[in-house]
């Protein structure tokens, strides 16, 4: 991970129910990346995405083309 501290939130659209991850999109632009975490466990680990990756991921949510799983 870099030195600046990643912020993350969890989505509006959260219903607070306890299932979320959290993101950080404050270094996609200036190094790449989309650290991600279970809302949860704060203490457990980040999930450093790249951020082309997390663009795609987001966009498929939206308009549904993941598949069934």
């Amino acid at each position: 991970m870099t030195a600046e501290t990643p912020l993350l939130f969890t989505s509006s659209y959260s219903n607070n129910g306890g299932a979320c991850v959290e993101v950080a999109t404050n270094l996609a632009a200036p190094h790449g990346i989309v650290p991600v975490r279970d809302s949860k466990d704060v203490a457990g680990p980040v999930l450093t995405v790249p951020a082309a990756a997390f663009r795609t991921f987001v966009a498929g949510v939206r308009t549904g083309d993941l598949g069934a799983v």
